[in-house]
């Protein structure tokens, strides 16, 4: 894995903290030089930059704000200038406003189909025309368990990854032949701050008994960048909560 990633430049979006950047570091550790995404958590995201140099990687952070089509489209211009063109992208970034039907706005639906879907599109074709020149890339998509199951956020957040996990398969299926993979991860209940501060406070209803971590997102996330013949694929990761 790691001379198979050394020379390729990585965006990770959403960097700055819980599964973003544990994935950071993992690709840092890999070989790639890696572009740590966030939109408001600059000190977080320098934290993450700091420690892949200080280990010897290359790394940058970048604000954008994904779901604008004009700040991706720059995000992905200076990283180019900066690191070289990207080779692997992980669309991490999200939001997870908790919200009965009740409650739920048009507002809150809105904001969070573009930061949990449309980004993964806007910045999926920004970085598109360089992987098919070079025809290879890395396309990972981080879902959710909501994707297919009730979950405890909201139908807005279900269908933000539903969504998701369908833009995977349709990616995919295009780009097969082009030596671009995209596939998509699916963790449940992984100990970050969002699990912790709403939607789960102990792993009860986990059968392994445990909150999973962001470094075994990373450990999935890694085996699909490097495998060349997966693709189209969602994988789960929830502690035996849920069987495909």
């Amino acid at each position: 894995m790691s001379a198979s990633l050394t020379g390729r430049i990585a965006l990770v979006t959403g960097g700055s903290r819980g599964i973003g950047a544990a994935i950071a570091r993992t690709l840092a550790d890999a070989g790639a030089a890696v572009a740590v995404n966030y939109r408001a958590a600059s000190a977080e995201a320098a934290a993450v930059v700091a420690a892949i140099e200080a280990g010897g990687g290359r790394a940058m952070d970048i604000q954008a704000d994904v779901s604008d089509g004009a700040a991706v489209a720059a995000m992905a211009e200076e990283i180019a200038q900066r690191l070289g063109p990207i080779d692997i992208l992980v669309n991490n970034a999200g939001i997870a406003p908790i919200r009965g039907i009740e409650d739920l706005t048009e507002e809150d639906f809105d904001r969070t189909i573009a930061v949990n879907l449309k980004s993964a599109f806007l910045c999926t074709q920004a970085v598109l025309p360089g992987m098919r020149a070079r025809r290879w890339g890395r396309i990972v998509n981080i879902s959710s368990g909501a994707a297919r199951g009730a979950g405890a956020v909201g139908l807005h957040y279900n269908a933000s990854k539903a969504g998701l996990e369908g833009l995977t398969r349709g990616y995919a299926a295009r780009l097969v032949k082009e030596g671009i993979t995209v596939n998509a991860v699916a963790p449940s209940l992984i100990e970050t701050d969002m699990v912790r501060s709403g939607i789960a406070s102990t792993p009860a209803r986990i059968p392994l008994g445990r909150f999973g971590t962001a470094e075994e997102v990373a450990q999935v996330t890694m085996m699909l960048i490097g495998n060349a013949y997966m693709t189209g694929q969602t994988v789960a990761l929830s502690g035996g909560m849920a069987f495909n």
